[in-house]
């Protein structure tokens, strides 16, 4: 195995916008929770870019919408994950899964970072993508983010990436407090970077539409959008019940519709949508523990899904949290998955 030389990163970790200063290489845990890199798993994936995924474990966001769940979670979920796998190793079984039968076929011409959250393992994956472009000069590279990294962190990413899709959770701060245990400034901040810095890199920009939950956030995203350049790629994805809000109604086709025409009224003109609509469930009480807390009908509803499972801080705040690790939003399993 290779000695790990990830010092200066992980020695007082500042990799994200918590900037939670902790030595992850002695063991001590973050809003991310972990210490070294963690592979969840990797294969050829056929969705657009066509790529080898590989798929890092860990996030430094508390989604209670997330899909991935059983990834972003670890290690609290305590699901079973790949492991650590060396870089160098890493680099050579990309190339060859690309190289592969399966992969020319599926015209797979990338790798593909995605999670959980890349960023919280980027000096890892700088190794990686190192170790393959010297085999393979001028390999493509796609990050995955949710556009929580520090300015330097985003520069880094910026400099190895051909390719980035990013998500944008919501618009206000307390919608996106509410949905992911964080603030929504850097998000907006980065999402611009990479707007006016970097067009040629953005794959796309990807917003899940939560029914009740950030549809008032869906217009001013598209407008601050659209204020950088009207033809930045948008996909609204359709919410689906899972994780913390597993019993939650999914998407309506009419909801879908209604982001599409707000992107194209906002002046957005590569606007597309996705996902299985009308999965059946009903919208969670509002808990009077959150009304004075939250300003938007959305970010109540979310808070109060969120405190129903435990959690503790309001308005959610993961990074300031006492039960930072020992978080029971973590820990959730979801009844239902759709």
């Amino acid at each position: 195995m290779e000695v790990l030389n990830f010092e200066a990163d992980l020695r007082e970790c500042m990799l994200c916008e918590h900037r939670c200063g902790v030595d992850r290489m002695s063991g001590e845990r973050g809003v991310c929770g972990l210490a070294g890199p963690v592979i969840a798993s990797r294969t050829l994936h056929p969705a657009p870019p066509e790529s080898y995924t590989i798929f890092v474990a860990g996030c430094n966001f508390k989604c209670l919408n997330c899909q991935n769940w059983t990834i972003s979670q670890y290690p609290d979920n305590r699901m079973p994950v790949d492991g650590y796998v060396d870089t160098e190793c890493l680099a050579f079984e990309s190339i060859r899964q690309l190289e592969s039968h399966a992969g020319t076929r599926m015209g797979a011409d990338r790798i593909f970072f995605s999670g959980g959250e890349p960023t919280i393992h980027l000096p890892f994956i700088e190794k990686v993508v190192a170790a393959a472009r010297r085999s393979r000069p001028g390999l493509k590279v796609n990050f995955d983010t949710n556009g929580f990294m520090t300015e330097p962190s985003l520069k880094r990413v910026l400099s190895f990436t051909t390719s980035i899709t990013f998500d944008i959770k919501a618009f206000y701060d307390d919608s996106m407090k509410a949905i992911t245990g964080a603030p929504v400034e850097p998000v907006l901040r980065n999402a611009e970077i990479v707007a006016k810095t970097a067009r040629e890199k953005l794959w796309e920009y990807r917003i899940v539409a939560i029914p009740e939950v950030n549809e008032e956030d869906i217009d001013p995203i598209c407008l601050f959008l659209a204020s950088f350049a009207k033809d930045l790629p948008v996909a609204f994805l359709a919410f689906r019940p899972n994780f913390v809000l597993d019993e939650h109604p999914g998407a309506s086709r009419e909801l879908m519709r209604r982001c599409v025409e707000q992107a194209k009224t906002a002046g957005l003109r590569n606007v597309t949508s996705a996902g299985v609509t009308g999965i059946r469930g009903k919208i969670g009480v509002v808990s009077d523990k959150v009304v004075e807390t939250y300003n938007r009908k959305g970010a109540r509803i979310a808070a109060s899904y969120a405190r129903s499972k435990g959690c503790t801080t309001q308005p959610r705040d993961c990074s300031g949290c006492s039960s930072m690790n020992m978080c029971p939003i973590k820990g959730y399993i979801p009844q239902r998955s759709c």
